[in-house]
């Protein structure tokens, strides 16, 4: 076991993005330690150190983000039985030094960690976590923490919501081609999605059965959703959360509905109508049961049988070192219906 490894971290508040050598973590009970083969990209990686993220900002420098992990146990904590060196698994890390994926080595609950499917590669499942557990969490969660909707873990529970409409503000979201297919799983139909139309038939071989031009006013939305479906649509998760999307999910629900959403709400919420703020964090209270029974009991056999299929990605160059240059593109909103990944061992 090396004594330190390579990471990329902010030295300082609002201060550069920098590549140094940190002490490597011991796993403490019922932990892993992971060595990173692939951490992929996210919006918060950068606003969490430059803008705050729903008031939260980094406080304890240096620090190290990135929260998507896939790789290989190097070593297991006291009373992991679960898993050996070796195993390759994919978790979603914390906002924490001795837990984030921008580095060669990290630590892990085994208890949130999943076992990488014999289909997919490195790259393709560090595209999933924080995506997975967001939408997973605003489609699956009971309220008020999420839509309610029965998780589709079961044959049984799979299918439950035919019939049912659900709209996907934000469709071509890393986030929102997750609920595509998550729609999917559990049955709903028509399953409504608003993106670029460049985007149309990528959502609709996901499970999209209408693709919506995002660029149109809320009024062209609201009356072509009802051309769509007569029946009331009571689940709205917007991926995008803008207050012009906001709007636009809000003025389509239907009364007795709810809309998740992943930003602050920005908009008025007629009587009748519900949004629920979705917080994707591994570790939030009300997440916790519902998020550990996906990692460590569920994924790994939906991804086998195909049912999911991880976002389109971009492998970045140099390693750790790549990073910066990904997340400088991802806050010129330079990036569109895919993940940026990078491979730690690959730093020089």
């Amino acid at each position: 076991m090396p004594v330190t490894h390579k990471a990329a971290l902010y030295k300082e508040k609002f201060g550069p993005f920098v590549v140094e050598e940190v002490q490597t973590y011991k796993p403490g009970p019922g932990e892993i330690l992971i060595k990173i083969h692939a951490t992929s990209l996210n919006p918060v990686d950068w606003k969490i150190h430059k803008t705050g993220v729903f008031g939260v900002w980094l406080e304890n420098y240096p620090a190290i983000v990135g929260t998507d992990i896939a790789g290989d146990v190097e070593e297991v904590g006291e009373g992991v039985s679960e898993f050996k060196r070796g195993d390759k698994v994919f978790c979603q890390g914390k906002l924490e030094n001795d837990g984030s994926s921008f580095q060669q080595y990290t630590v892990a609950l085994a208890a949130t960690a999943a076992r990488i499917p014999h289909n997919l590669s490195y790259d393709e499942v560090a595209a999933l976590p924080v995506v997975l557990s967001c939408s997973w969490v605003a489609l699956y969660n009971k309220v008020p923490h999420g839509l309610g909707i029965t998780p589709p873990t079961t044959k049984k529970t799979q299918g439950l919501y035919a019939g049912t409409p659900i709209l996907i503000l934000g469709g071509a979201t890393s986030v929102g081609q997750l609920a595509i297919q998550f729609a999917k799983l559990s049955g709903f139909s028509p399953i409504i999605a608003t993106a670029s139309l460049k985007h149309s038939d990528h959502l609709k071989s996901l499970g999209a059965t209408h693709v919506l031009d995002r660029s149109l006013p809320t009024e062209t939305l609201v009356e072509q959703s009802r051309q769509i479906t007569d029946k009331p649509i009571k689940y709205v998760f917007d991926t995008v959360s803008a207050e012009s999307t906001q709007k636009t999910g809000i003025a389509i629900l239907a009364t007795g509905g709810n809309m998740a959403v992943v930003l602050p709400p920005a908009v008025e919420v007629p009587e009748g109508k519900n949004i629920i703020v979705a917080i994707g964090l591994l570790r939030f209270p009300s997440n916790i049961e519902l998020l550990e029974n996906l990692y460590h009991d569920t994924i790994t056999g939906i991804l086998e049988q195909g049912l999911i299929k991880p976002n389109k990605i971009e492998v970045l160059p140099n390693g750790l070192e790549g990073i910066a240059e990904g997340m400088a593109r991802m806050e010129a909103d330079t990036i569109s219906g895919l993940k940026l990944v990078a491979h730690p061992q690959e730093t020089a």
